[in-house]
């Protein structure tokens, strides 16, 4: 019996120093230090992004500026006429048009039109006189004095004036400039520029 009580406390003694140190190494958790750094997961790329936020911390000089929008088709597009207007006349509508007296007659026709360079008509250029543009003579009728009707089915014009066919035909002709310069041209090269010399012998 004592050989048994032997047998049972020996194996106890073993059994209890094998499974010690497993016992042991199971210890509570300690907690996590605050201080140290922690090992973030890895990042899932499926998943989403959370917003950036502006850091407000930071002065708005620091920022990097944010380039422009680029001008879309529609902004572009935006600074040119599409159609015309119901108060827009074409200048080809005017050109070789007549122009018509309080009498409702014909006294001549628009040979041109006289244009600011920043924008604007400044004078009809009516052709008077003459016969199927033949001894015809050019008078620039400031646009004031001449009344345009339009008709708005069409777009067609009348133009109307307070001048007579006498007073057009007694006005002075209104020159261009390519015809001012070959006015002054044979003035210019009128002079006699061949060299003269003396021919006798010295």
């Amino acid at each position: 019996m004592t050989r048994k009580l032997l047998t049972t406390v020996a194996a106890g003694a073993l059994f209890a120093t094998a499974f010690a140190p497993a016992a042991f190494s199971q210890t509570a958790p300690q907690p996590a230090d605050p201080a140290a750094p922690t090992q973030a997961a890895p990042a899932d790329p499926a998943a989403p992004k959370p917003p950036v936020t502006p850091d407000v911390t930071k002065p708005a000089g620091d920022a990097a500026q944010a380039p422009a929008p680029a001008p879309t088709a529609d902004t572009a597009q935006a600074a040119y006429l599409t159609e015309q207007a119901p108060d827009q006349v074409s200048a080809n509508t005017y050109i070789g048009q007549s122009v018509y007296n309080a009498n409702n007659e014909s006294i001549g026709s628009v040979n041109d039109l006289i244009l600011k360079k920043d924008g604007g008509i400044v004078a009809a250029i009516v052709g008077v006189g003459g016969f199927l543009g033949i001894g015809e003579k050019n008078v620039a009728v400031p646009m004031d004095k001449i009344t345009i009707a339009q008709n708005t089915q069409d777009g067609s014009v009348k133009l109307t004036t307070d001048e007579t066919a006498e007073s057009l035909k007694a006005a002075p002709e209104f020159k261009t400039l390519a015809m001012q310069s070959a006015e002054k041209a044979p003035a210019a090269t009128g002079t006699d520029t061949t060299a003269t010399g003396s021919t006798t012998p010295k």
